[in-house]
């Protein structure tokens, strides 16, 4: 390109490509969610058109620096010179709502069956905010631990990436098998999470990545 302001708006552009359109099917899905129509099986027939639309999925949030902290830079700077940046704004705004929903997605299968998430042993698959890295960082792993913490959950985690997370004022220690644990939580879709030892060993699983997306038993609570 022309310059490094060039380049650097090139980089921006990309990201905040992916926020928007992340924002857009995390909202879709919560919207579909209560129609009770599967965003996944909307997303997975428009992308049978061979132009015009591009895939992007619904999850627990954003994490990483990329998408979820760089595009504010450029809302930071577009002040200086009057101008707003709604989008990137309310993308932000979107992407950053969706830990919270994944809780009151778990608030909602407890409640049908008739129990709380207070003393409640719920265990999160991943923790890093991508799959198959030990990256943390702004992972909304993270938000969802202390979300649960906060309603009294006794918590645990399985991530082969990520040996140690400080959680409150405790530090938890990676754990494989999870035993005598009352839900799991699917937050990133590892390559080497055994999902039919999962669905075995778990009585709920709440499945944010999709990863269950064949399986239709009744105790699995996909997002």
């Amino acid at each position: 390109v022309s310059s490094c302001r060039a380049a650097e708006a090139t980089k921006l552009l990309e990201n905040i490509f992916r926020s928007v359109n992340i924002a857009l099917v995390n909202e879709l899905k919560v919207v579909y969610g209560a129609m009770g129509v599967d965003v996944w099986e909307v997303i997975d027939a428009a992308k049978t058109k061979p132009f015009g639309f591009m895939p992007f999925y619904p999850g627990p949030g954003l994490g990483g620096h990329c998408i979820p902290i760089d595009p504010f830079y450029l809302t930071w700077k577009a002040r200086e010179y009057g101008q707003a940046t709604r989008f990137i704004e309310l993308a932000g705004h979107i992407n950053g709502s969706m830990p919270e929903y994944v809780v009151e997605r778990v608030t909602d299968a407890w409640n049908r069956a008739h129990k709380s998430i207070n003393g409640s042993k719920i265990h999160l698959l991943g923790v890093a905010y991508k799959r198959d890295v030990g990256d943390v960082r702004e992972s909304p792993a993270l938000d969802i631990l202390e979300l649960l913490r906060r309603r009294g959950a006794i918590l645990s985690y399985t991530d082969p990436y990520v040996p140690r997370l400080p959680c409150g004022d405790a530090m938890l220690e990676s754990e494989w098998p999870a035993t005598q644990k009352d839900c799991a939580i699917i937050c990133t879709n590892h390559s080497s999470f055994d999902y039919d030892e999962i669905v075995a060993r778990f009585p709920l699983i709440v499945d944010s990545r999709n990863a269950l997306k064949n399986r239709k038993e009744p105790s699995i609570f996909r997002l």
